[in-house]
């Protein structure tokens, strides 16, 4: 035995002494992130569930007295309870288009050889992130405003009579929501395209298969990870987005986070506002949770 195997330990042959050393040290490096978590959202959240159970109206810190009034209100009140329904239809048909629309795109450029033209496609996916989205929201209204490009063209040609109402509504809120979202769906998708081994393919089309069998039977399981990725990104900022329902919806398209921002911002209601953001917070982590749940069952436990 030579000396630097006698200066080597054994795997397995560390002590007590040294297992808690290497303990300590994982725990030195994950303290500060801890920390950060624990105050920068635990501590938040925290604050906001328990402010939610305080009587309306009260000053802005947390009382012992326990009250449901605020969430008996929003649970009686046909307001609150189709913001909550049109929040998760949003999301919901947010992220269904989101992976119509990213999955061929992100399975074009995992599969493009050249690095010149990926390079390209990466750029003008991620040009639009460079942009603040009150920018693009406010270049969106340009376009599909009653006088906006879309609009004025039509109305040139004749081919319309009045303008189109492409602006305002939830159609404008949909389209925005699906321009904030979609490069952030290309990109889960992508490095896990990539990583298919295409033999796999090539093996499937050898015995048989037709293109699109190959692609359901082989392509689509295993990039459902990404899929899932994506999805739980997509839905999660489409239905706590502030911005977009009100200036794409104009005041009109009603979601949770506008009626947060009404009662703290323009009403001084923060208990309210805080059992609103309390509600969305749950719920959607409820929902978050179900799909979780869904998705590994029935598509062999990925994630």
């Amino acid at each position: 035995m030579t000396a630097s195997e006698l200066r080597t330990p054994r795997p397995g042959s560390l002590g007590i002494s040294g297992r808690m050393r290497t303990f300590n040290k994982a725990v030195l490096v994950i303290l500060p992130s801890l920390a950060i978590f624990l105050i920068f959202f635990v501590l938040p959240i925290g604050m906001l569930l328990a402010l939610a159970f305080n009587e309306s109206g009260g000053p802005l810190r947390v009382q012992p007295n326990f009250s449901l009034e605020n969430l008996i209100r929003f649970a009686s009140h046909s307001l609150y309870m189709n913001a909550l329904l049109r929040s998760f239809w949003l999301g919901f048909l947010t992220t269904l288009l989101a992976v119509l629309m990213g999955y061929p795109v992100a399975y074009v450029m995992a599969k493009t050889q050249t690095a010149g033209r990926s390079t390209l496609f990466m750029i003008l996916i991620l040009l639009p992130l460079q942009i603040d989205m009150v920018i693009r929201a406010y270049g969106l209204i340009v376009l599909f405003g009653d006088n906006g490009v879309i609009n004025g063209f039509l109305l040139n040609l004749g081919l319309i009579g009045e303008p189109l109402p492409l602006s305002f509504n939830q159609f404008a809120v949909i389209v925005a929501l699906l321009q904030l979202s979609l490069p952030l769906m290309v990109l889960s998708l992508i490095g896990v395209l990539r990583g298919i081994d295409p033999s796999l393919e090539e093996a499937a089309r050898n015995l048989g298969a037709g293109r699109w069998r190959a692609f359901f039977s082989i392509v689509w399981p295993l990039s459902m990870p990404g899929v899932l990725a994506g999805s739980l990104l997509v839905f999660s900022i489409a239905i706590s987005s502030y911005v977009v329902p009100q200036l794409m919806g104009g005041g009109l398209v009603q979601v949770l986070p506008t009626l947060m921002y009404q009662q703290v911002a323009r009403i001084g209601n923060w208990q309210m506002g805080a059992a609103i953001a309390s509600i969305l917070f749950i719920a959607s982590l409820t929902v978050v949770y179900f799909y979780h749940r869904v998705t590994q069952r029935y598509i062999g436990g990925i994630v």
